[in-house]
């Protein structure tokens, strides 16, 4: 018996067997004729911003305006495979569901790269692509912070996002994002390992890295599913119409792969999985660091118990990382592709993950309206209990008024002194970066737009 020919050989075997089957032969033709014709992605939208391969996303509301929320979503998608796994069919649709509960949404389609795309590296992805897209949803919204989802890939460089652009986002979400590599990545860690496997050589042999490399791969991580099991059900279930619409649509989304270029690919290789650098702490993206501290805003995890491609030890462990006080995991009894098309994650899961974003998508008014009776009565804290004010408690321009500075660069910029914009126009970018572990080009940026404002 030929190892490599084995699957092949056996699906063809299976369907040999089948073919004998007189009582079911019959309804081969109309059950292929059903495959050829299902439709995929049937979700209203338009495209609302492109750039190179890029499309961004805006989804038709399915709910009243009086009953959307304020903040919208955003999905950023893996650089692998297509997207419409997350609108796969009207009841196996995370794009729908999100809709459903009132949300604004939005969602990136990377297009397949060309030749020319084959330098784009992970800064590009996260820096670039990313943050011009985060940028067309907060305008259109006027919202200045939003809610963003990550599947897969894109929840991993979802996380580099928010280290690097906290005040962007509002709540961070992580759909069986491969985070932690520490000998808990399952068997992709350890094909992946650095003694056996050489992301160069690809990227040097290929260029971008061909989908079918990948496709393989992946299919032979459970090659008895992939290439024998799942056509003995599909034969079982020829004559079920809906089993085999839902086949087909899974089968067409397998099918329909993409490159991935070629520096990313190697980058994320390299650095997230063999080097564990993100969970570490250690990354860099275009020599600025990926500082997990600065991760302080809401963040939930979705991950899948049987999910083989990112085990649920590639994710959990990640929440401790994180500087968040709110964090949250929601795990399902699925695997990873479950999460997205499974009719039990869509009637348990989701409405739980719409809800737990519901709960974090108010205005800022209404969060103030929140921390108050209402009445006008209470008094001032500080006055209450006679505390001291200083006069840094009482005078000059906040600095989360610049742009880029949120709530966790706001805290170290104090902690080094700097209480206001008028203290960061004075200040000096060399002395500040040694005493906050901020990048010095995103410091000049912040103390010149300082001085423009006090000027």
């Amino acid at each position: 018996m030929n190892p490599f020919t084995f699957p092949l050989d056996a699906q063809r075997e299976l369907w040999e067997r089948a073919a004998d089957d007189v009582a079911s032969v019959g309804d081969i033709p109309d059950g292929l004729e059903t495959m050829a014709e299902v439709e995929v992605g049937g979700t209203p939208s338009e495209v609302v911003y492109e750039e190179n391969k890029l499309e961004l996303h805006h989804y038709e509301p399915l709910v009243p305006e009086e009953e959307r929320h304020d903040v919208p979503m955003l999905f950023v998608y893996a650089l692998i495979n297509r997207p419409y796994i997350l609108d796969l069919q009207p009841d196996r649709s995370v794009i729908r569901r999100m809709l459903e509960a009132g949300f604004d949404v939005y969602m990136i389609d990377w297009g397949e790269p060309s030749d020319l795309d084959t330098s784009l590296s992970l800064h590009d992805y996260v820096n670039r692509y990313i943050d011009n897209c985060v940028d067309v949803v907060r305008e259109r919204s006027g919202q200045d912070s939003i809610n963003v989802m990550g599947y897969c890939m894109g929840g991993t460089m979802s996380v580099m996002y928010a280290a690097l652009h906290p005040e962007k986002i509002r709540n961070l979400g992580l759909m069986a994002a491969g985070l932690c590599f520490d000998g808990t990545g399952g068997i992709l860690e350890m094909w992946g390992d650095e003694e056996f496997f050489s992301p160069g050589a690809i990227v040097e042999t290929f260029g971008n890295v061909p989908a079918e490399f990948l496709d393989v791969g992946f299919a032979l991580m459970d090659p008895v599913h992939n290439y024998v099991t799942k056509y003995g059900n599909l034969y079982d279930n020829i004559d079920d119409e809906g089993f085999v619409e839902n086949f087909a649509r899974m089968e067409k989304w397998l099918n329909d792969p993409i490159d991935v270029t070629g520096t990313a690919y190697r980058e994320f290789l390299e650095d997230i999985y063999q080097g564990n650098k993100l969970y570490r702490n250690e990354l860099e993206l275009n020599g600025e660091r990926v500082d997990l501290d600065d991760i302080t805003m809401p963040v939930i995890q979705v991950v899948g118990e049987y999910d083989h491609l990112i085990p649920p030890e590639a994710s959990k462990p990640f929440n401790e990382k994180v500087a968040s006080d709110d964090t949250e995991i929601m795990e399902y009894s699925t695997g990873h592709i479950g999460l997205s098309v499974s009719s039990s994650t869509h009637e348990n899961l989701w409405p739980a993950v719409a809800e737990w974003f519901a709960e974090r998508s108010g205005t800022e008014d209404d969060a103030a309206e929140m921390s108050v009776d209402g009445t006008g009565d209470t008094p001032d804290a500080a006055v209450a209990e006679d505390v001291e004010t200083t006069e840094q408690d009482v005078s000059g321009t906040d600095l989360q008024e610049l742009d880029g500075i949120g709530p966790a660069y706001a805290s170290r910029l104090e902690a080094a002194g700097l209480y206001f914009v008028e203290d960061l126009a004075d200040a000096e970018p060399a002395v500040v970066a040694a005493d906050t572990d901020i990048d010095e080009g995103r410091l000049r940026r912040w103390i010149d737009a300082a001085t423009d404002r006090t000027a």
